[in-house]
């Protein structure tokens, strides 16, 4: 039996007494589970019907309502109201609205999402831990239920896809650029049920808010998990907001990966993905006349502080084009407030568009920004399928807060440059 690891099987292994190689099946012990106000529900049923009468640690195990809130109509503030009653019944996490965040940048911020754990949550986009070393993967609330009662899941080892990045980055390509690019070359199907490792000495100089837009994203490659390995910004990052002890795994030097790819970044621009998949990768300079009726900036994949003050970088003095609305909807309170000292909101507000509490908001054609018959929004979030934000023939097209900034001004999909120029002062050392 190999003793090399890959981060992935390096993580698992650590929480199992089975084999840990890739294709093993294995029972492996969880560190932190959680739901949110529409996964919440179905976990609870199943949660009741096996029989389960408490969590197998209340501290370990949370639910963060995050997708309708605040509520936007009686079905989702009937589902909080029974998430609120069933999270205090089990002692276990809830935050009410005003005090959390979406699941995916709270839960890291709150310090419970940490290197080397392994995390499961009830939604496809708890992958976005990987950016702290964590092995952190989605799941159904049938499985999620168990996780609750026995603190237990059964899961295959993943093989490991290894993406190496060299070279040196421009100013204008952020985290969101390199994994849609990275998604364009291997396609939504192109690390199906496996890890996406990935490292190199680009990724030494990422900044973390971009690590976690990156691994936010595995999973529209099909992945199992997205893994960055641990370094001292991780660590650093870690270390001042952990709850508990945590202990980072690493690869071995002689791991074995199913497939390993290698990208400079040097030559990288801002790129987008046309409807309807996110391998349609199309830099952004190059789709012409590409009229947007809204630009949205947020959600868990880039509503952080640093795609804050990228956007307000570009709509410092600007005003949002007269035929479209911009969105802005910061990840978090955290984030909210640290956006609000440093004057960004002000800057959104005096742009014209409308900032709006913590919520996963129009991403999932949940409230907030729903799109008509026949309208196109230029968003930050993670998905663009067929009626994802919301009518079946309304279109999305994906692209980090450079390009959706820009858009929101000129009324169509840009190149953020084409308003700044080539000077990366245009951007304040952000």
């Amino acid at each position: 039996m190999a003793t090399e690891h890959t981060l992935a099987e390096a993580i698992i292994a650590g929480h199992t007494g089975d084999r840990a190689g890739a294709g093993s099946i294995c029972r492996a012990r969880v560190d932190f589970a959680f739901a949110n106000d529409i996964t919440a529900p179905p976990a609870i049923k199943e949660f009741g019907r096996i029989g389960a009468e408490k969590m197998f640690d209340p501290g370990r195990t949370a639910i963060v309502a995050d997708h309708f809130t605040p509520n936007k109509d009686i079905a989702s503030a009937n589902n909080a109201k029974q998430c609120r009653a069933f999270a205090k019944k089990m002692d276990m996490r809830f935050w009410e609205t005003g005090r959390c965040g979406v699941e995916h940048a709270f839960l890291p911020e709150q310090g419970l999402v940490l290197p080397g754990d392994l995390v499961v949550g009830a939604d496809s986009h708890t992958c976005t831990g990987g950016a702290l070393g964590a092995f952190a993967t989605g799941m159904g609330s049938t499985d999620l239920a168990v996780a609750w009662a026995l603190g237990e899941v059964w899961l295959r080892v993943p093989e490991t896809i290894r993406v190496d990045y060299s070279g040196s980055r421009s100013p204008w390509v952020t985290g969101k650029d390199l994994i849609l690019d990275l998604i364009g070359r291997i396609g939504v199907d192109g690390a199906r049920y496996m890890a996406l490792e990935i490292a190199g000495g680009a990724i030494d100089a990422l900044p973390l808010d971009d690590r976690l837009t990156m691994a936010n994203m595995a999973i529209e490659a099909g992945g199992k998990a997205g893994l960055f390995i641990p370094d001292g910004t991780t660590l650093a990052y870690a270390a001042a907001r952990a709850e508990r002890p945590f202990k980072p795994a690493y690869p071995d030097a002689g791991a074995r990966y199913a497939r390993r790819i290698e990208i400079d970044v040097t030559a990288l621009e801002p790129v987008v993905a046309l409807p309807h998949l996110p391998d349609r990768v199309k830099k952004a300079g190059e789709c012409g006349e590409l009229r947007i009726d809204q630009a949205f900036i947020g959600s868990c994949t880039n509503g952080r502080l640093r795609d804050l003050a990228l956007a307000a970088a570009v709509l410092k003095g600007r005003t949002v084009h007269p035929d479209l609305r911009l969105i802005v909807i910061p990840a978090s309170y955290e984030v909210y407030n640290e956006s609000m000292k440093r004057g960004y909101i002000q800057t959104f507000l005096d742009a014209g568009a409308v900032v709006t509490t913590p919520s996963c908001g129009p991403c999932l054609g949940g409230h907030l920004g729903i799109l008509a018959s026949g309208e196109r929004c230029l968003s930050t979030s993670n998905r663009n399928f067929v009626g994802r934000m919301g009518a079946a023939d309304s279109e999305v097209v994906l692209a980090g807060p450079l390009v959706a900034a820009a858009g929101a001004v000129l009324g169509r999909v840009a190149d953020p440059r084409e308003l700044l120029g080539d000077d990366p002062a245009a951007l304040g050392g952000i």
